[in-house]
């Protein structure tokens, strides 16, 4: 479908800001960009009982509630005013379920009688805007059913269990359908780290000498039988799980008294060449993760920015799941890289990703910088926060079409007596994409060693200079932070990248989880909504039935799935699931409030008195 340029239009977007932005691409058209900020229409937020079951009315195909939100009828009333005299209406905004939701409802509450469109873009440059015109289609009604499928979920579930689990626990609080189970994995961590078995166990590090250059050492067995590292523990128990030496202090202490002063014997030399290549573009939760990471901001402050980012025509619109990168993009980055660091950083073919994820499909480019020639982060005027992040993205899209990085790393393995030492140098032959990015790391993550080893050959001798014992103690699993959580629902298919922070900000608020520096630890309020959600409604915070549920709205975004259909097995049963009606019944009469205000934790015990 085309737009006609040239006729009186009427552009509602979302956001005032881009509706500005938009404004100021699209001077000398006869169009008046307008905002609808955000919906215009949303579920009755106190439906009573002649208004179906929590405002969906379950015995009619599940139609919804609808009430204008408050403090909008006003401006659907100038939308109304604005569209008359126009010749055509143009419904802008954003290309995902909310933005689709948005743009059929407002189609209803204009009821425009002149030919009317909707027009998507992934970013806000003049061309690609003036591109959308030659592109117009109808109204997805698929991807409007996903998102009121998801609507009728989220609200059968929250408003059915949210009251039942404030009854039985004696205050008020609340339940979601993804909120729940990224509370699970919190505690679920925390019961790990509670139930962690700590042990002991010491190495051998010495410094190694030959042809006046000096290196590191580390002990790898005693009498053929490997000595214990931290890799010999269970990550997740502190169990050992292999069959290994552990070494006391006293006996790594006698190692290193016995080794220090001789020489040692080169048994093997063995060096690989490894290429290291660029991370793939961003999308929403990788955004996130890195970001979280190197700018220190919350999941929340991240989006904010990047919404701003995106509301001025500096990115790409910033809520995806795809990796993929535009014909157009890809020519961008590599006429940049070029002109600032010269052909041999380019990779020698262009690279483009797919998503693995059979969900990705909400938008269709990864966050990369906007246009068609790239604005170095000095050449954007921004400042603070808006140029971090722009800077960390523009660096990320430039490095998937940089060269790999060149690796070296050379592994040296030297025995005395029954003793096995190893050395592990590794040195970078061209840094290619690592010029100008590099993906920022947890606290307990590390990367290789960037060491050189001196020129050595199986049957040399080593001096050994010196050595020391070093005693450890286990750690247990570290606590989520913010880009680990991100990182964890995604791996599982739990909710939406673009979900993620508002899920993380909702469970903060409401204090069932509290940050301690940098990690997400449960309170007991939220250990308690945990153990009942999962005595009670164990099915509805199982990680594998979230994920079905995220690709059953998948399926109905793409039209493989009838939305009435799914939404009835969900509220009736279907096969051996026995559907959210009978199971919040269940609860109501067999659930008595003593049975789910004992909290049993390793070391603790606690019963549950609100104050």
């Amino acid at each position: 479908m085309i737009a006609d340029v040239n006729k009186k239009s009427l552009i509602i977007v979302e956001s005032p800001t881009k509706a500005k932005t938009i404004s100021k691409y699209l001077k000398g058209y006869p169009f008046t960009v307008v905002a609808s900020k955000g919906h215009i229409v949303d579920l009755n937020p106190t439906p009573g009982p002649e208004d179906g079951v929590y405002g969906v009315f379950v015995d009619d195909d599940f139609k919804l509630d609808y009430v204008i939100v408050e403090g909008k009828e006003k401006l659907i009333a100038e939308l109304k005013k604005e569209l008359k005299g126009m010749e055509q209406l143009i419904l802008a905004s954003d290309e995902d379920r909310e933005g689709e939701s948005i743009a059929w409802h407002l189609y209803n509450q204009l009821n425009p009688t002149i030919p009317t469109y909707r027009m998507v873009f992934h970013e806000i440059t003049k061309k690609a805007i003036e591109e959308a015109f030659q592109n117009c289609r109808e109204i997805d009604m698929n991807l409007f059913h996903a998102q009121e499928s998801r609507r009728v979920v989220d609200r059968l579930q929250g408003f059915g269990i949210s009251p039942l689990l404030s009854r039985k626990l004696g205050g008020k609080y609340s339940a979601g359908r993804v909120q729940s189970p990224a509370l699970k994995m919190v505690v679920e961590r925390e019961k790990l780290r509670r139930d962690y078995k700590e042990s002991s166990y010491s190495s051998v590090k010495a410094i190694g000498v030959s042809a006046d250059s000096s290196f590191p050492l580390s002990l790898v067995s005693v009498s053929g039988k490997n000595v214990a590292t931290s890799n010999s523990y269970d990550k997740e128990t502190g169990e050992i799980k292999k069959d290994v030496v552990v070494l006391g202090p006293e006996d790594a202490k006698a190692i290193s008294e016995a080794i220090k002063g001789r020489q040692a014997k080169v048994d093997s030399v063995i060096s690989k060449n490894k290429n290291e290549n660029p991370a793939i573009p961003f999308t929403t939760s990788t955004l996130q993760q890195d970001a979280t990471r190197k700018l220190g901001k919350s999941t929340k402050e991240i989006m904010s920015i990047a919404q701003r980012l995106y509301e001025n025509g500096f990115i790409t619109y910033m809520r995806t799941d795809s990796p993929n990168l535009s014909t157009e993009c890809i020519a961008a980055s590599r006429a940049q890289i070029e002109h600032l660091y010269g052909k041999e950083y380019l990779s020698d073919r262009p690279r483009n990703y797919s998503a693995k994820s059979k969900g990705a499909q909400e938008a269709h480019e990864a966050i990369r910088p906007a246009g068609d020639k790239f604005r170095t982060p000095q050449e954007t005027g921004l400042s603070g926060d808006d140029l971090k992040l722009y800077a960390l993205i523009w660096r990320r899209t430039l490095a998937t079409q940089m060269k790999e990085c060149f690796k070296s790393t050379t592994t040296v393995q030297l025995s005395l007596d029954d003793y096995l030492f190893s050395a592990t140098g590794t040195t970078i032959i061209f840094k290619g994409f690592r010029k100008i990015y590099e993906v920022a790391l947890d606290e307990k993550e590390s990367e290789e060693e960037e060491g050189v080893l001196p020129q050595l050959e199986a049957g040399c001798e080593v001096y050994i200079e010196s050595a020391e014992s070093k005693d450890h103690t286990t750690n247990p699993p570290s606590r989520f932070n913010e880009a680990t959580l991100v990182q964890k629902l995604e791996s599982e298919g739990i909710g939406r990248p673009s979900t993620y922070a508002t899920i993380i900000s909702t469970l903060l608020d409401k204090k069932y989880i509290i940050r301690e520096g940098n990690s997400l630890v449960p309170t007991f309020t939220g250990f308690f909504v945990e153990a009942f959600l999962n005595k009670t409604f164990g099915t509805y915070v199982d990680y594998g039935f979230t994920k079905t549920m995220e690709d059953d709205l998948d399926e109905i975004a793409s039209g493989e799935l009838d939305k009435v259909s799914y939404l009835r097995s969900f509220w009736e049963g279907r096969d051996d699931f026995k559907g959210l009606k009978m199971d919040l019944n269940l609860v109501k009469a067999n659930t008595r409030a003593g049975e789910v205000k004992d909290l049993s934790l390793s070391g603790l015990e606690h019963s549950f008195i609100e104050n």
